[in-house]
């Protein structure tokens, strides 16, 4: 039976992302607010559009990007399950650490040591979720958000920052995706997975290096900085790392029904099923790869200065 817990799928690419993700921009992102935060009148305010299942927000910590202090964290996503699960998600974490949590109606509140993260969650579009608040935050978070949203709403999405507020887009799929060892049908079904995305509604295959060029092109935006993310998902010694095996099953459920959605141009029905069945049995065996090309992308908007 083919997976389809998503949230799962979303924990099980913890992992994969943590190992992906550019450290190079992420000291540049923790720098930045960390000045941003020092010069504040109030608490960081931080909005994670796509937030999921809330492992940015458990990344933060972990790896202190967030300053010391107190941080309001807004976590939006359209699934209502996958951000309804973050607050007792958070509350298990935070057992194991010198955080004290205590839930309220919106959200959770997270108070450590040096500093106190309250975060809310929305079950909501991203872009009327902004178009709606009626406020501005200090920082903006989309993780593999952009290969899944029209690019059209970029602007709107980076206006909800203040002045000299920072962006952050990292995991933006950008038009690669490899499977190995490799398969007499790769080609044919890796061009219609791709065709699948550029033809959904906001989907681009080719995300990452158009949203580099939209957010360049949009006036009062810098970009600081531009990193490949890529995944890559192989077997050690025999197994996979943590629930992995499970993400490449999901990705396996994913690719299938997606080719299987092409009116034309597609792999045939015989040769789709063989190269599933192929793929499957490697990862049952541990044997398959799985490379993805991703990008990360971070930048600020003006402040009032310039």
């Amino acid at each position: 039976m083919a997976p389809t817990d998503f949230q799962r799928y979303l924990r099980a690419k913890r992992t994969l992302d943590d190992r992906s993700l550019d450290r190079r921009l992420l000291e540049q992102l923790r720098a930045g607010i960390a000045e941003r935060g020092a010069d504040r009148d109030g608490p960081l305010r931080v909005l994670e559009v796509g937030a999921g299942v809330g492992t940015m927000i458990e990344r933060m910590l972990e790896w202190d990007i967030l300053p010391p202090g107190p941080t309001e964290y807004v976590a939006v996503d359209v699934d209502s399950d996958a951000v309804d699960s973050i607050p007792g998600r958070l509350v298990d974490w935070a057992a194991d650490r010198d955080v004290t949590a205590t839930t309220r109606d919106t959200g959770v509140v997270l108070d450590g040591p040096d500093r106190r993260l309250t975060v809310t969650t929305a079950a909501a579009d991203a872009v009327a979720f902004v178009d709606d608040a009626a406020r501005e935050w200090d920082l903006l978070v989309g993780m593999a958000f952009l290969d899944i949203v029209d690019l059209d709403q970029l602007p709107t999405l980076v206006s909800a920052l203040a002045p000299g507020g920072y962006w952050y887009f990292p995991i933006t799929f950008d038009g690669g995706t490899r499977f190995g060892p490799d398969h007499p049908a790769d080609d044919a079904v890796e061009r219609a997975y791709h065709r699948h995305m550029d033809h959904k509604p906001g989907g681009d295959s080719r995300a990452g290096h158009h949203a580099l060029d939209r957010l360049r092109a949009l006036d009062g935006v810098t970009v600081d900085g531009v990193a490949g993310s890529d995944w890559a998902v192989y077997p050690q010694d025999g197994a996979y790392q943590a629930d992995e095996a499970y993400f490449l099953r999901y990705i396996l459920a994913t690719v299938e029904g997606a080719v299987g959605e092409l009116d034309s141009d597609a792999p045939a029905d015989q040769t789709l099923a063989e190269w599933l069945s192929t793929r499957r049995r490697q990862v049952a065996d541990a044997e398959l790869s799985y490379l993805t090309h991703q990008l990360d992308l971070f930048g600020h908007v003006s402040p009032r200065s310039e």
